[in-house]
């Protein structure tokens, strides 16, 4: 049996943060090239409903420690979330609602794993999400507001219903060794100030400057918030997710950014000799 269907795409809402500027950082709605970009390079797994069939993909694959497994509810989504993101969710669906439940009379933690609606395959690396605000609807529905925290590593299922549990370890991101990570970010911050800059341009908005896009986050924090802001390419958000070395992330980015910005200044200078009426 593949994997559950977790929610429909009306189950559950795009986070829109208060960003003035008249182009949202949070959103940068990448070429559609990278929508498809490098679709390899990150693990997509089916889930199935019998424990064994979910373990036999990963038991021989760096064994954790016993100490270091915890059990964790998972919540599949057709969207990655990042440490640091914050993402609204609309839950109805009768599973996921005795999921909520329980969490809130509990820990409020809970996995977001990656779904893909073509393949039904999903992501065996997570983000932790941490109810900070929610709300009872009617019917027993909830209205919440998640933000990420810790990434995981899906080690092994333990049950399916009502609701998929599964042990996982924590992922960190190791030392990058002779990496000046303050200068690739620094040089990530100046290629979305200038995305955004063409953006608004393209889009008949003002070309106001971004102003302090990394906020005086550290690189590895700032990396998260970066690859949260690649809207529309969930392929290369995960890819970003799994990566372990915060120069790595920073680097893939500062590339994606670079091609996103070739692309844009190529449609403004076509915008210039093809002006529309």
């Amino acid at each position: 049996m593949a994997l559950p269907s977790a929610v429909s795409s009306s189950s559950f809402i795009k986070s829109t943060p208060p960003y003035p500027s008249a182009f949202n950082p949070q959103s940068l709605h990448l070429p559609a090239t990278y929508r498809s970009r490098n679709r390899r390079s990150c693990k997509l797994i089916s889930f199935r409903c019998s424990s064994s069939s979910f373990s036999e993909k990963h038991h021989n694959v760096n064994p954790p420690k016993s100490d270091d497994l915890v059990e964790l509810p998972l919540f599949p989504l057709p969207l990655v979330l990042f440490p640091g993101a914050t993402i609204p969710l609309q839950i109805f669906e009768y599973r996921y609602r005795v999921m909520m439940q329980t969490l809130l009379q509990s820990d409020l933690r809970f996995g977001v794993v990656y779904s893909d609606a073509v393949s039904g395959s999903a992501a065996g690396i997570g983000c932790v999400g941490e109810i900070v605000k929610h709300e009872r609807l009617v019917d027993d529905r909830f209205f919440l507001i998640c933000k990420g925290q810790e990434r995981f590593r899906v080690t092994d299922l333990v049950r399916t219903k009502p609701y998929l549990v599964a042990k996982v370890t924590w992922l960190e991101d190791r030392p990058s060794g002779e990496e000046n990570l303050d200068e690739l970010a620094n040089e990530v911050e100046v290629l979305m100030k200038e995305v955004i800059r063409l953006s608004n341009r393209l889009n008949g908005k003002p070309e106001k400057e971004a102003q302090d896009l990394r906020k005086n986050q550290f690189p590895t924090p700032f990396s998260f918030f970066v690859g949260s802001t690649f809207e529309g390419a969930p392929m290369e958000q995960q890819a970003l997710l799994e990566l372990e070395d915060t120069a790595a992330r920073l680097k893939r980015e500062r590339e994606t950014l670079r091609n996103t910005l070739n692309y844009l200044t190529a449609a403004s200078a076509v915008k210039d000799v093809f002006p529309s009426p």
